[in-house]
């Protein structure tokens, strides 16, 4: 219901916050010519004494002519105002207060506020310029759009974002600072009851709780030709046009970021972080969005956290944990109730969330980086998958849990319900795709101040953990497939572990073998076959040398040694030694550290998010020594043995492998890329070559490609000598 207050003829003193009483000190009055200036301007004040108006004190700080058709109630603080323009693109305006309604404003120096139908509670740096706003005001206990309360508020006032599942079982804390990492740990350990205690501590941590709140809008910023802003604090040189209303949130922008908000856009409940654009009808409710997003062309993101440098265009993202550098560009794509862990890309189409297995809309899907479903594709929840793996467009109507990394899985074939994979298939078939990963995300990475870290890099302790689980996963079912087929292979063996090595043999005796696998985990019901089982092996053991191999070689050069030498070894043994591996945000972090990390929170070592942050960073600093050490265990683990017991010949084996595998991987990624200059359905719009290098480029000016090429040569030279410490040559 309106409320109506009388008021009284007689006008009451206005108050001035404690904290703006140092500020006041430095302002003075107005004179009597100054208000008799702004009256002859049908300027108007509640206070028909005019002191509540306090402006700049400084000789030729305040010209009152420049104050026209405006209402004043509550204190006028105003900084320097001079005769002067400010003008951003082609909007060029003069300073001053015009046709406006102000109360309880604290106003920089040399700023515009023009056609602000209604403005309360709010401070604003310089150079600011306010034109054509509707309404304009903050509440005393606005939050920003974190997950604070305020004093005498009940607890069912705080807002959660909802993430990774719709019954906000995994629901977590917004804040300023909040990174995926963070968003993370807090939504997948929810058995630590404390420890939940413990993360909404750290959030609270700093709120005083005060009912003393007011907007603010920081230096440079412009804002024009908006409807709603209530509740908003904005940071340096942020453009917001056309807005259709801002509610409860926090802009974070910063001159070597600017953030920016287009036409009729809706954020209610959240934080944009710096850098980052939201245009064209966007909605956002209860979100945190990181740095150098986009979110556009009527794209709607809910209850979600969204990594830095990702893209949501056109479609519908709801109750969402998103890594970095995902993109979802599609009008018919939309995402529900899932983690993704980054480097992702959801097609046109995809329905992911269409269905639960419950009668409860509580399923999830948890897809690690480099997620690729393909056109129309739907799942059911829920599922699970490895990383990098790509879907082919299909309707999966039974759950599906895919470990193999690298993978292709397609729907079944000739009536089959058992979908098919191809583990691997990555690195047999699409090389350049993947080899091209890590440089175009490096590329695409605009973030000024790089908080979340980001493995960007295909081959990493994460993937090379998954493909060792997938290794030994080949070899179980492969052991299957021989004892079903009462294959002369097992022969003498009479134990399973005996029957899994002589299926290792097997593997390693036959690389021609073709056969297919059935793996009854990857899909609820009817399974999966696995093709190409023995070339997956092949590839996989390859890869996993490759990365150990390039991961040695790289400490040797950070340490400036030639090569390996027994003493070196014995020192990477000294390292401390992780097997398993968490992406966290898109940091790959040892599991083990995440405990470590959760003690120091529960411990109270650990204090606030800042603090959580410095650890990340720390793990950061020694990841390179993590791999290391990780790198010899896989070698070690390869070839089931010490690497001080490999032979003069295992050594030159290992070295002629990586570096096969290396051009190997320059060869596919050129031979990926080649097909679209010679294959006849790709030329076949082009009248001639000239033409078809000046549409897509020439092939031999491919920047990536040239870099790997040169890149591939010096690994290939380098390799030759990083074992020659240990076997005497």
């Amino acid at each position: 219901m309106v409320k109506i207050e009388v008021l009284d003829e007689k006008p009451k003193a206005v108050a001035i916050p404690e904290e703006l009483k140092e500020l006041v000190k430095t302002k003075r009055h107005l004179t009597k010519a100054e208000i008799e200036i702004l009256e002859k301007n049908l300027n108007h004040n509640d206070d028909p004494t005019w002191d509540n108006f306090y402006v700049d004190a400084s000789e030729g700080g305040f010209d009152a002519s420049l104050i026209h058709l405006s209402f004043f109630s509550g204190f006028i603080i105003l900084g320097k105002l001079r005769h002067a323009n400010l003008s951003y693109h082609d909007l060029v305006l003069t300073c001053g207060i015009r046709r406006s309604r102000l109360s309880n404003v604290v106003v920089g120096d040399d700023n515009v506020i023009r056609n602000v139908a209604y403005l309360d509670n709010y401070r604003f740096g310089s150079r600011v310029i306010l034109f054509n706003i509707q309404e304009m005001c903050c509440t005393n206990h606005s939050k920003f759009g974190n997950g604070i309360l305020k004093e005498g508020e009940p607890e069912e006032n705080r807002i959660w974002i909802g993430v990774a599942n719709e019954n906000d079982g995994r629901s977590v804390l917004p804040f300023e600072s909040m990174i995926p990492a963070d968003a993370y740990i807090w939504s997948h350990y929810r058995d630590d009851p404390k420890l939940l205690d413990r993360f909404v501590e750290l959030t609270e941590k700093g709120n005083d709780r005060k009912l003393n709140t007011f907007g603010y809008i920081d230096d440079d910023t412009v804002i024009k030709n908006s409807n709603i802003i209530k509740d908003v604090r904005v940071g340096k040189c942020a453009y917001i046009k056309g807005a259709f209303k801002l509610k409860n949130i926090t802009i974070l922008s910063s001159p070597d970021e600017k953030s920016q908000i287009g036409e009729g856009v809706e954020l209610v409940n959240g934080i944009l972080g710096y850098g980052s654009k939201v245009f064209y009808q966007a909605i956002a409710v209860r979100f945190i969005i990181g740095r150098n997003c986009q979110v556009k062309y009527g794209g709607r993101v809910l209850n979600s956290v969204l990594g830095d440098n990702s893209t949501i265009s056109c479609c519908e993202v709801l109750n969402n944990l998103v890594f970095p550098f995902h993109e979802q560009h599609h009008n018919s794509s939309f995402l529900i109730a899932t983690t993704i862990q980054g480097q992702s890309n959801i097609a046109s189409g995809a329905t992911i969330g269409s269905n639960h297995n419950s009668r409860s809309p509580d399923g999830e899907i948890f897809a690690k980086r480099g997620f690729w479903p393909g056109l129309c594709s739907d799942f059911k929840h829920n599922s699970r998958f490895a990383s990098f793996v790509l879907v082919a467009k299909g309707s999966y109507q039974n759950e599906l849990d895919i470990p193999y990394p690298f993978a292709l899985v397609s729907p079944g074939e000739n009536g089959s319900q058992a979908i098919r994979i191809i583990p691997a298939f990555w690195f047999m078939y699409d090389m350049f795709a993947i080899t091209r990963n890590n440089n175009k995300f490096k590329k695409r990475d605009k973030r000024k101040i790089k908080v979340q870290n980001i493995e960007t890099d295909p081959f990493a302790p994460d993937t090379m953990q998954e493909i060792m689980s997938a290794l030994d996963r080949i070899i179980g079912l492969t052991r299957d497939y021989l004892i079903a087929q009462r294959h002369d292979a097992l022969e003498g063996a009479s134990t399973d572990e005996q029957k899994f090595q002589k299926a290792k043999d097997f593997l390693h005796q036959n690389p021609e073998a073709d056969f297919m696998l059935d793996d009854e985990v990857c899909q609820k019901k009817y399974g999966a076959t696995i093709l190409k089982p023995v070339q997956a092996y092949k590839m996989y053991r390859k890869i996993v040398k490759y990365f150990a191999t390039r991961t040695l070689m790289e400490y040797c050069k950070s340490l400036d040694v030639a090569c390996l030498t027994l003493d070196l070894i014995t020192k990477i043994r000294e390292l401390p030694l992780y097997t398993e591996w968490e992406n966290v945000g898109g940091q790959i972090i040892p599991s083990q550290k995440i405990q470590e990390l959760f003690e120091d929170i529960k411990s109270g070592k650990i204090n606030d998010w800042e603090e959580v942050h410095a650890f990340y960073n720390m793990c950061q600093v020694e990841y390179e020594q993590y791999k290391v050490r990780y790198a010899l265990y896989l070698l070690e683990r390869l070839y089931s043995r010490p690497i001080e017991q490999f032979s003069f010949d295992l050594y030159r084996n290992i070295s002629d492998d990586v570096t096969v595998c290396a051009y190997d991987i320059y060869n596919a990624a050129f031979g990926s890329r080649e097909k679209d200059y010679t294959d006849y359905y790709r030329n076949m719009v082009y009248r001639s070559e000239k033409e078809m290098d000046a549409v897509i480029g020439s092939l031999n000016d491919n920047s990536f490609l040239k870099e790997l090429r040169a890149d591939t040569a010096k690994f290939a030279e380098d390799i030759r000598g990083i074992f020659s410490g240990l076997c005497g040559k």
